[in-house]
C-alpha cells in the first residue's frame, strides 16, 4: 500500500504542476497525501513538522547562498546593458544567415557566465525574434534555440559551470563544479553540435515547404521593451569580464588556492563543515561575489536604479530556493515511507556492478517527475547519495565520474511538457506546446540522454578524465 501512495502522489504533484499550482503548496500537500495513503495518519503533523521541514531548512541553509548570488548577478548582468552587448555583439560576429547558432552561442555564453536561464531568455527573446523574423525562419523554432543554448550543455556538461545543477553533487561526492572536464566537455560538444545541426535541418525543412516565420500576435510588440532597456552603451570587450571573472575565479580558487592552503583549522573549529565537500562551493560564491561587485563598481554612474537592481536580483532567488526545497522536503517524507525502501532496493539493484547506470536511472526518473534538474537531483542525492558513494568507492569509479553523470541523468527528463521552465520558456516567446515543444523536447531531452549515454560508455570503458 505504501508504494501505490507514493505513486499516486508523484503522479498528482505531476499532474497539478503541469496544470500550473505552485509546487510550494503542493509539495506539502502531496508529502502529506502519501503519509495518509500509507496508513501512518498518526504520524502526520511531526512528519510535516520535522521531516519535511528540516529536509527543506537543511537544503535552504545549504544552498540559499549560491541562489542569492547568482539571481544577483543575472540581473545585474542584464540591467547593467552587459546581457544585451554580449547578445548583439554574436549577433555582429556571426551574422543573421546562421540566427539559430547566433541565438544558441548568445544563450551558452551568457548561462555559462553564471547568469540565470530565466534572465537569459528574457533577455535573448527579442532579439530572437528581430532575427528570425529579418530570416523568415519560423518563430516555432526560437523556444528550442534558446533552450539549446541554456538548458543543456552550459547547465550539466561544461566544467566549471556555476550552475546549481553542477553544484548541488559537490558535498556528496567531495568533487567541485570541474569534474570529470573531459568527459563533460565530449558530452557539451555532442549536445551542441548534434543540436544545431537539428535545429538547421528544421530551418531548411521549414524553407523548403514555403513556411516563413509565420503570423504571430503574442509577445510581438512590447511598447515597453525599448523603455526598459539600458540607456548607455557597454562595450562587448567590457560586458565580457564579468563572464571571464565567473569562470576565471572559480578555476583559480578551485585548482589553485584551497589547495594549496591548509583548512584543518575549520575542522577543528567548525566540527560539520569538510572543507575538502565544501570548498567547491566556496570557490563558486567567491566568483559570483566578485562579479557582482566588479559589476556595480565599473557601472557606477551608469545604473538606472542600483537599489531596484540588488533588490530584484535579491528578491528573484526567493521563488526558485523555495520551489527546489519544497520538492527536497517532499523526496524526505517519501524516503521515510515504508514503500520508498522497497524502490530504493530496486533502483540500487537495476545495474549490479554498474553504478553509474543506477545512478542515471534514479536522477532521470526523479528529475522527470518534479520536472525539475535541480529538484530531482537534490531528491535522489538526498536519499541515496551516500549508497552511491558507496557503491562507486566499492566498484573503484572515481567520484568526479559519479557527478557528472548525476548532473548529466538530472538534465534529461527534467523538460517533460509540465516542466516549469518549459511553461515559463514558451510564455516568454507566446507560443504553445503544441507549436513548439516537440522541437524543444529533441534539444533538451533526447540528444542529453545521448550524451550522458556516451559519458557513461566512456567513462565505464576509461575511467574519469
Amino acid at each position: 500500500m505504501s508504494i501505490v501512495a507514493i505513486v499516486t502522489s508523484l503522479l498528482l504533484l505531476m499532474f497539478l504542476a503541469y496544470r500550473g499550482i505552485s509546487v510550494l503548496l503542493l509539495a506539502p500537500l502531496m508529502a502529506c497525501l502519501a503519509v495518509l495513503l500509507s496508513g501512518d495518519a498518526a504520524f502526520l503533523l511531526p512528519i510535516y513538522t520535522d521531516t519535511f521541514m528540516s529536509a527543506l531548512g537543511n537544503y535552504v541553509i545549504q544552498f540559499f547562498p549560491l541562489f542569492l548570488l547568482g539571481a544577483l548577478f543575472g540581473q545585474l548582468m542584464a540591467d547593467s546593458g552587459a546581457a544585451q552587448s554580449i547578445a548583439n555583439g554574436i549577433v555582429k560576429k556571426l551574422g543573421t544567415h546562421h540566427v539559430v547558432l547566433t541565438v544558441v552561442m548568445a544563450c551558452a555564453v551568457l548561462t555559462y557566465g553564471g547568469v540565470s536561464l530565466f534572465v537569459v531568455a528574457f533577455a535573448i527573446y527579442p532579439i530572437s525574434r528581430e532575427l528570425f523574423r529579418s530570416a523568415n525562419v519560423p518563430k516555432r523554432l526560437i523556444p528550442a534555440s534558446i533552450a539549446l543554448g541554456s538548458f543543456t550543455f552550459t547547465m550539466t556538461a561544461l566544467p566549471g559551470t556555476p550552475s546549481i545543477q553542477n553544484a548541488i553533487p559537490i558535498p556528496y561526492y567531495e568533487t567541485n563544479s570541474f569534474a570529470a572536464p573531459g568527459l563533460g566537455i565530449i558530452a557539451g560538444l555532442i549536445m551542441l553540435g548534434l543540436g544545431t545541426f537539428y535545429l538547421q535541418s528544421r530551418v531548411k525543412k521549414a524553407a523548403s515547404n514555403g513556411e516563413g516565420y509565420g503570423q504571430h500576435t503574442e509577445r510581438e510588440a512590447d511598447a515597453n521593451e525599448e523603455a526598459q532597456a539600458p540607456t548607455t552603451h557597454l562595450p562587448l570587450w567590457l560586458a565580457l569580464i564579468p563572464i571571464i571573472m565567473v569562470i576565471g575565479l572559480n578555476a583559480l580558487f578551485t585548482y589553485g588556492v584551497f589547495p594549496a592552503l591548509d583548512l584543518s583549522f575549520i575542522s577543528e573549529e567548525f566540527e560539520n563543515v569538510s572543507p575538502s565537500g565544501q570548498s567547491g562551493l566556496w570557490a563558486i560564491l567567491i566568483a559570483l561575489l566578485s562579479a557582482s561587485a566588479w559589476l556595480i563598481i565599473t557601472r557606477w554612474k551608469h545604473w538606472l536604479d542600483l537599489k531596484e537592481s540588488v533588490n530584484k536580483g535579491c528578491l528573484g532567488s526567493l521563488l526558485p530556493i523555495f520551489n527546489t526545497a519544497s520538492e527536497v522536503g517532499y523526496g524526505a517524507v517519501i524516503a521515510s515511507l515504508a514503500g520508498f525502501a522497497i524502490i530504493r532496493d530496486a533502483v540500487l539493484t537495476a545495474s549490479p556492478g554498474n553504478p553509474l547506470i543506477s545512478e542515471a536511472m534514479a536522477m532521470s526518473v526523479l528529475a522527470g517527475i518534479t520536472g525539475s534538474s535541480s529538484g530531482g537531483l537534490s531528491i535522489a542525492l538526498e536519499t541515496l547519495g551516500s549508497e552511491y558513494l558507496a557503491m562507486a568507492q566499492e566498484a573503484g569509479i572515481n567520484p568526479e565520474l559519479m557527478h557528472r553523470v548525476a548532473t548529466l541523468a538530472a538534465g534529461g527528463m527534467d523538460t517533460l511538457p509540465h516542466s516549469g521552465a518549459v511553461i515559463t520558456l514558451l510564455a516568454i516567446c507566446g507560443l504553445t506546446h503544441r507549436q513548439s515543444y516537440g522541437n524543444v523536447a529533441m534539444v533538451t531531452i533526447a540528444l542529453p540522454i545521448m550524451a550522458l549515454l556516451s559519458v557513461i560508455t566512456l567513462g565505464t570503458l576509461f575511467g574519469s578524465f
